[in-house]
């Protein structure tokens, strides 16, 4: 079936934020898609607001709107840009809901434009719950029993007919949001109210608990012509329960028997079928570990997080082959990629196996709720390849990036008790891969830790051969058991912990079995491969990788977590293209399968490894690269700048010494006052008892921040001695025995600029300013470009440190400084890397800062690429750049903002005035779209008594609402919520995400938000 050629211009939705459940593989998905369809031929029109994104960028797409993603939003756009079709299956849930408003809304009619790839009909008929369970019941497929409901009362009553346990699944969610398991009636009611204020259509399916089962995954693809292969099989190591997001993961399935997998993949090929998909789709079913019944749980009809997955364990480009089949292309038809001589209708086997291992935001917030059930919490995740499962594991949890310690000995810092080790294991959390080692040293046996956790007794199997492994080192260290434990996939630091020997005798004692290098090539060796992308294994004597020659090795930012996120992806990518302009081989090192840098296409060779010293060395001792890049993989590659250096690797680009005196917070103090720079009072410390003579000296309010740590982590404002014990002994453990920088804390004005300099001469993009006062994480910020309440003469003085700084320190390349604005310019830090304000600065100024940067690195200066010294010119247009956070998905995370970063992704707005910019930009953020003055505010006691809060409240002239009982609070007003209570379970906040309210935790955000128009100066000169 040839390309449809009745159709010109094609709008793709993204998918908004990055928020837990939808987060960095649909702009790998969009992406790939928008290129799909302009290497077609086609017109593409892009509508995102996320400006973190590679799909954002104007090179992806014909057109780019970076907008909200509104049904008023998208109608426009879509009118203003004339498309003939719509493709929405490429952004997330999100994208799926916004087809059906349109739709519902008569505008794809009125517009004439037609909808590619799934149709609404399947669409809603897989997230409709009740038609799904319809469906399936016609095709005499097997799900729980259960009921759909739009009211607390229906569901009661059926739970109490068919029993408790009950899992509650919201209709046209995603990451499980609003869902959870009741086991009684109290639970059900609460998770209840949020689950249909959650659902766009306020339903919930009500479904009887298989809590227990195996979980299988089937990442399908299907043609217009009804053509369909199983891309990748997936297995969760949790069973059913858990949400797949938060589960540890195994691609090929494992422990199926072959007629149990072979049920499954028909069912599996028989709904998407009868769903009349058209493109990926991801199925999942649950086996019953006892008996041969199976369940079926849900379709998901477009690209999800499962995709991106199952596209880098297998090399196949799902978003890539969705998109040609939405223009009528068929699978036979589609050239493979990979081999670029098979089509795509050729069926992927791996001779290797994928683990997939989620990453939390615990360890940043110990007070939020680390119970892990139906609702995903993950921020991110680590993928790893490996020749037996035990390897891929164990690589996995190499590239975490969680405590140092855990990942080096594998169980818990803390003893445990037997007691605690039951509770741990029975009630999961993001730890329990660690107790189940800890019992397993404990000699618990398999038999009682599956009745305790429901896990198929296969997986434990291998994790108790993985600490048998250790105990043998322990006993008798000799070389064939390191060689053997190395095989297997035990880190160098391991086997040394264990083994009692140094990192230098096992390193030695096992250099007899290099690591290999072997590729990713979709069918088993079966065809010749052609794709540069490769996996290390100590299994295995010849290495596939040679040598590129005239390389630069580019370091990822690892999973994505609070803290470092998507933006580190879209830097990493922009460095690649400017390197491959330059004339040299771009080589990517990165673990993460969400994101467009580990696209084996992104590069000219791929490495999916852990970003450790050990796993890097071998790749460079084989590349022999000209340098390796550190700055554009956020913290994760320039902690690895050091040790790089140390073992004579060239650092391109600022360099090693410069990278540790900006890290290094005394050095960094000495360097401000030698250049006459302002900075706040302060002192380092090391210990509890320096930090308490430390803080008379400097007097309170302090400000308390570890080093080398990311997003704000551990960092905290000290009002009074009774607060300063904890907070030194956080920062303590965060900084890993570095020290920590104690300032006297200063409120003004927040603002940052990122730098592109040669080493001499220094440009400025442009300055942003932060909403937010000094206190509140640059994240979680409100940033606008360009100033707005900074004179001309306090901005001068920002652009005259900023190049004063660049010079000192000798940057090449890029760096970012972060100021605080009061009687003077104060400078807060300096971070030698690129910083998550790039693709925003990039976006706004039209000025690849990445690929500029990159080529800085490679020897060019200012002048060779036509920048200005000082500050860029204004580009005429505002910007607003506003944080959105995700404490809906993380129960008792505290929600009033502070020093620590707590945002999970960001919007963009564009306007000409900042009324234009703020509006659009808060849409998507703190869902302000239907907000007016006259909606007011409502706030709670607690916050309306603290003394700035009154006198504010008292000048306003719009209606306020004091809570006290949260019962007699309206669900339907519009009203934004204040509330500055800092607890982990604060009432009014609760309310607020219960009910999708507008949630404010910053005074300044609130002040901002009624006062936009008319921003009173705050400093003068």
């Amino acid at each position: 079936m040839p390309k449809n050629l009745t159709i010109h211009r094609i709008a793709v939705i993204g998918s908004g934020p990055i928020k837990i459940g939808q987060a960095a593989e649909f702009d790998y998905a969009g992406t790939q898609a928008c290129l799909a369809l302009k290497a077609a031929g086609y017109h593409v029109i892009l509508i995102n607001s996320n400006p973190a994104t590679i799909m954002t960028d104007h090179t992806t797409a014909d057109e780019v709107f970076i907008q909200p993603l509104t049904l008023a939003s998208v109608t426009k756009v879509l009118t203003q840009s004339h498309p003939d079709a719509l493709l929405p299956t490429l952004g997330g849930q999100t994208g799926l809901n916004l087809a059906m408003a349109l739709d519902q809304a008569g505008v794809l009619a009125q517009l004439h434009i037609q909808l590619l790839g799934t149709s609404l009909k399947t669409i809603n008929q897989a997230e409709d719950r009740a038609a799904f369970k319809a469906l399936m019941t016609k095709l005499h497929q097997p799900v729980p029993a259960s009921t759909t409901v739009h009211h607390v009362t229906s569901a009661l009553t059926f739970a109490t007919e068919i029993g408790y346990p009950v899992i509650v699944r919201p209709a046209f969610t995603l990451g499980g949001s609003g869902g959870g398991i009741a086991t009684n009636p109290h639970d059900l009611r609460q998770i209840l109210q949020r689950g249909l204020t959650r659902s766009p259509v306020n339903e919930c399916l009500i479904e009887q608990s298989i809590a227990g089962y195996k979980e299988i995954e089937f990442e399908v693809m299907r043609d217009n012509s009804g053509a369909k292969i199983i891309v990748c099989s997936m297995e969760n190591f949790d069973p059913v329960g858990i949400h797949t997001g938060d589960s540890i993961v195994y691609a090929p399935v494992q422990t199926l028997t072959d007629t149990e997998y072979q049920t499954l993949r028909q069912a599996a090929l028989t709904i998407v079928d009868a769903l009349d998909i058209k493109g990926g789709c991801n199925v999942q079913l649950a086996q019953d570990p006892h008996s041969a019944q199976y369940q079926v749980i849900e379709v998901n009809p477009r690209v999800s997080r499962s995709s991106a997955l199952a596209s880098k364990a297998t090399g196949y480009p799902i978003a890539k082959i969705a998109a040609e089949i939405a223009i009528g292309l068929n699978l036979a038809e589609i050239k493979n990629p990979i081999t670029q001589t098979t089509y795509a209708a050729f069926e992927p086997a791996l001779d290797y196996v994928v683990a997939k291992l989620p990453r939390f935001a615990f360890d940043k917030f110990p007070t939020a709720n680390a119970h892990l059930g139906t609702q995903m919490k993950a921020t991110g995740e680590v993928m790893a390849i490996g020749t037996t499962l035990e390897e891929a594991t164990l690589k996995a949890i190499a590239s975490l990036e969680t405590d140092p310690t855990v990942q080096t000995t594998l169980v818990p810092k803390q003893p445990i008790t037997t007691a605690q080790l039951s509770a741990e294991l029975t009630t999961p959390t993001d730890q329990r891969l660690f107790y189940l080692f800890a019992a397993l040293q404990q000699g618990w046996p398999l038999a009682k830790l599956a009745d305790l956790t429901g896990i198929t007794p296969f997986f434990l199997s291998k994790l108790q051969h993985i600490i048998g492994l250790t105990q043998q080192l322990a006993t008798s260290p000799t070389p064939q058991q390191l060689l053997t434990a190395k095989k297997y996939g035990l880190s160098t630091a391991t086997m040394a912990h264990y083994s009692q020997l140094s990192v230098a005798q096992v390193t030695a004692l096992t250099a007899a079995a290099p690591l290999v290098y072997k590729m990713v090539d979709t069918c088993a060796g079966e065809f010749a491969s052609a794709t540069p992308y490769f996996y290390s294994t100590a299994f295995g004597t010849t290495t596939e990788s040679q040598p590129l020659g005239h390389s630069i090795l580019v370091l990822g930012a690892g999973p994505i977590r609070i803290g470092q996120g998507i933006e580190f992806d879209y830097t990493t990518v922009h460095c690649v293209k400017a390197i491959q302009q330059a004339g040299y081989q771009a080589i990517v090192v990165n673990n993460n399968p969400e994101t467009v840098s580990t696209d084996f296409s992104s590069s000219d060779k791929l490495y999916f490894e852990p970003l450790t010293l050990e796993r890097l060395m071998p790749i460079i001792q084989l590349e022999q690269p000209v340098g390796v890049i550190v700055q554009f993989g956020g913290q994760t590659a320039v902690n690895l700048a050091k040790q790089l250096a140390d073992a004579g690797v060239t650092i391109l680009g600022t360099s090693v010494d410069t990278i540790d005196m900006t890290e290094n917070r005394q050095a960094f103090a000495t360097l401000l006052a030698q250049q006459q720079i302002a900075q706040a009072t302060g002192t380092t410390v090391t210990t509890l008892a320096a930090a308490k003579v430390a803080a008379l000296k400097i007097g309170y309010p302090l400000l308390v921040r570890p080093s080398f740590v990311l997003g704000g982590r551990a960092m905290a404002i000290v009002h009074h001695a009774a607060e300063l014990t904890p907070v030194v002994k956080a920062a303590v453990a965060a900084g890993h025995g570095a020290p920590i920088l104690m300032d006297h804390y200063l409120a003004g004005i927040e603002c940052e600029v990122d730098i592109l300099s040669d080493g001499t001469h220094v440009c400025i993009p442009g300055i942003m300013e932060h909403v937010e006062s000094a206190g509140i994480h640059s994240g979680d910020s409100i940033a606008i470009y360009p100033p707005q309440r900074l004179s001309a003469t306090k901005q001068a003085k920002i652009i005259s440190i900023a190049t004063k700084l660049g010079q000192a320190l000798h940057c090449v390349g890029m760096m970012n400084i972060q100021f605080v604005v009061t009687d003077d310019v104060y400078v807060i830090d300096v971070n030698p890397r690129a910083s998550r304000t790039v693709p925003f600065m990039s976006k706004v100024t039209h000025l690849p800062l990445a690929q500029l940067a990159t080529k800085l690195i490679l020897g060019a200066t200012l002048a060779d690429l036509n920048l200005p010294t000082g500050q860029y010119p204004l580009t005429g247009q505002v910007a607003v750049k506003a944080p959105v956070f995700s404490f809906n998905k993380l129960p008792q995370l505290p929600t009033k903002l502070g020093p620590e970063m707590k945002s999970t992704g960001e919007t963009m707005g564009l306007g000409a005035t900042l009324s234009d910019a703020w509006h659009a930009a808060l849409t998507d953020s703190y869902q302000l779209q239907n907000w007016q003055p006259q909606a007011g505010l409502i706030t709670d006691v607690l916050t309306s008594q603290v003394p700035a809060v009154k006198a504010w409240l008292a000048t306003l002239a719009i209606p306020i609402t004091i809570a006290t009982d949260l019962a007699q609070l309206p669900t339907d007003s519009l009203a934004a919520v204040l509330t500055l209570d800092k607890t982990s379970d604060a009432p009014l906040a609760t309310w607020a995400l219960n009910h999708a309210k507008p949630l404010l935790t910053a005074l300044d955000t609130a002040k901002a938000l009624v006062t936009i128009n008319d921003l009173d100066p705050l400093v003068t000169d």
